[in-house]
């Protein structure tokens, strides 16, 4: 079992919703990243995403483009991404990080060694889910299994446009979770429904057997807790990037915490979903 499954499958035992905050690597400083991480670990995050920069990030909002491009500035690219992941599990062997972002950086990685190097040093780094924007199911048969046999999860994206066909697609290949975008269009727009994502899980639910976590517009306890009623996790990334862009360094990693700290208590306070398991809750 992954560390993904094996996080999951302890919060599910407890009750609990996964919390995974969402940060562009190398944003506001090239060097902050690992510190940060540990942050919100601290502050009660299960799994950590990090967004790895591209220069074409066509998913994302004006925020996490903006924090792209500053990462990308600073010399940010792959290579030192998997270095800050190193970093982070000299101390930090148990909570999962999942990077997120384009096939180019992958496939280019290492020059013509492209996946399978970046596989290879996924793994060495201590990375343990991959979620490629721009990769459907039908194209990477062969690279979840090259993921698989390093123990790596290949985590898919869904959205309310998603039809059956889609999701039984995801669910033959994905592991770990699934990430519900909640909203159409990019990261950081438009106004989050929550009941429709109250809607909408059951139905995804006939098709994925693993944890679905939801993300895009939670921007606040408030609507972290009302996902979290229906969702196994939730997924904050630009209101992260927000709180942070501004900040001097030494207030980066005390903002985050306290922000996260107030949405930890907010899905804790929900009532226990224990014995309900990721597909039936």
């Amino acid at each position: 079992m992954s560390r993904i499954g094996a996080t999951f499958e302890a919060l599910q035992a407890q009750g609990r919703r996964a919390l995974i905050p969402y940060v562009t690597a190398g944003f506001p400083f090239a060097d902050i990243t690992p510190e940060l991480m540990h942050g919100m670990v601290k502050a009660g995050a299960d799994v950590i995403e990090l967004g790895v920069p591209f220069s074409d990030p066509m998913a994302d909002g004006p925020v996490i483009q903006q924090a792209g491009e500053k990462a990308l500035a600073l010399g940010i690219g792959m290579k030192q991404v998997l270095a800050m992941v190193g970093e982070f599990r000299k101390t930090d062997a148990k909570t999962p990080v999942v990077l997120m972002g384009y096939a180019n950086p992958v496939e280019r990685y290492d020059g013509i060694h492209g996946k399978g190097a970046f596989v290879r040093d996924a793994a060495a780094a201590g990375v343990d889910g991959v979620l490629i924007v721009d990769y459907p199911p039908e194209e990477c048969e062969d690279f979840a299994a090259e993921l698989r046999a390093k123990n790596i999860d290949l985590i898919f994206l869904l959205a309310p446009t998603s039809t059956d066909e889609r999701m039984a697609q995801v669910a033959r290949l994905a592991s770990g979770y699934v990430y519900y975008v909640s909203l159409k269009g990019v990261t950081g727009a438009g106004h989050l429904d929550t009941d429709a994502v109250g809607q909408m899980l059951p139905r995804i639910r006939t098709h994925v057997s693993i944890p679905v976590g939801v993300g895009f517009g939670i921007r606040d306890a408030r609507t972290a807790q009302a996902v979290g009623a229906a969702a196994d996790a939730v997924v904050i990334g630009t209101k992260i990037i927000q709180l942070i862009e501004e900040q001097p360094r030494d207030k980066v990693v005390p903002v985050v915490g306290e922000f996260l700290a107030g949405i930890r208590q907010a899905l804790d306070a929900l009532p226990s979903a224990t014995g309900k398991g990721a597909a039936g809750r």
